[in-house]
């Protein structure tokens, strides 16, 4: 089957020039399924079928992106790694070759961003990235979307992340870059953001002209700060190092003493699942200024707008 080149999503930076036009026509498609009770008019995906590999439990993205796919006309195949033939020794380009004789698009939530490029790499068909070891490009995308919603700029304003530098923080420090905004990382000396990665954000900034920062101090972090976001200490994976991490992280807790340290009005922000009394106390995460369940509302137009985009090629 010959297909036009295609357009994967791996990487946040992958949006490029288009990612502020994709939260806008994010925005707008929340507006309409508010209206019409989720689905689209028009249903332009009718009669497409999306893959999703899955190697890792998921709640937000797995729903999220079902229902999107539902709005949009489209069938959600999920597939776990355990029910597919990656399980017992077939290689991801295969698969990937296989799957894009049958489907229009693969979302795939990996343990390893190197087994998402391999399989975009041997697929023709695009490739959305729902997750990895260094990044969530989704996710960033929503949590944009959602300080636009808030603010109605980028510009000006500052996003403070307490925490592990992990795949979360890696995408939101990128697309802070790409949109103008100030970013500061407060993480533990040994787990900060890759080098490659924090390298790229200040390149990009460079260009947008804000400032990227990574410090220890997550008190200095939040000072002037309008967003503070928090991430779990110990992801996926990583449940051998949860006692380690959690003396290593014990000082880096989002509570009220800390969120009081931010501009009056600071929102605060966690991608989910949260693990309230660790990374962030419950009235803090069920306070006032908390958005979390406004970012996990928004996962579902964002992926609404990534499928626009890479199957009709569209941001509207």
């Amino acid at each position: 089957m010959l297909r036009a080149r295609k357009q994967d999503f791996i990487s946040i930076v992958d949006a490029g020039k288009k990612i502020e036009a994709l939260i806008n026509n994010a925005l707008k498609l929340k507006n309409e399924a508010r209206s019409r009770s989720g689905h689209m008019k028009s249903r332009p995906f009718r009669g497409k079928q999306v893959a999703m590999i899955f190697e890792k439990h998921s709640t937000r993205t797995r729903v999220s992106f079902e229902v999107a796919c539902d709005h949009l006309g489209c069938n959600a195949i999920f597939l776990g790694s355990g029910e597919l033939q990656l399980g017992r020794g077939e290689s991801i380009e295969d698969t990937g070759i296989v799957l894009s004789r049958y489907v229009d698009c693969i979302v795939y939530r990996a343990f390893e961003d190197a087994a998402v490029r391999r399989l975009a790499a041997a697929a023709s068909v695009p490739v959305i990235n729902a997750l990895d070891d260094m990044e969530h490009p989704c996710q960033a995308l929503a949590d944009m979307m959602t300080i636009k919603e808030k603010f109605g700029k980028y510009r000006g304003l500052k996003m403070a992340y307490v925490g592990d530098g992990n795949n979360v923080c890696n995408s939101l420090m990128l697309a802070c870059a790409m949109l103008g905004m100030n970013f500061t990382a407060a993480c533990p000396h040994g787990y900060e953001p890759p080098q490659s990665i924090s390298q790229l954000a200040a390149s990009i900034s460079m260009d947008t002209k804000c400032r990227m920062e990574i410090i220890e101090d997550p008190k200095l972090a939040v000072k002037g700060a309008d967003a503070i976001y928090t991430d779990v200490w110990t992801s996926m994976g990583q449940e051998k190092e949860a006692n380690e991490r959690e003396k290593v992280f014990s000082a880096y807790q989002v509570n009220r003493e800390l969120v009081s340290g931010a501009k009056p009005g600071a929102i605060v922000m966690h991608c989910l699942p949260a693990h309230r009394g660790q990374e962030i106390t419950a009235d803090v995460i069920d306070g006032q200024q908390s958005v979390v369940f406004e970012q996990a509302e928004n996962r579902l137009h964002t992926e609404k707008a990534v499928l626009l985009w890479l199957l009709k090629g569209s941001t509207r």
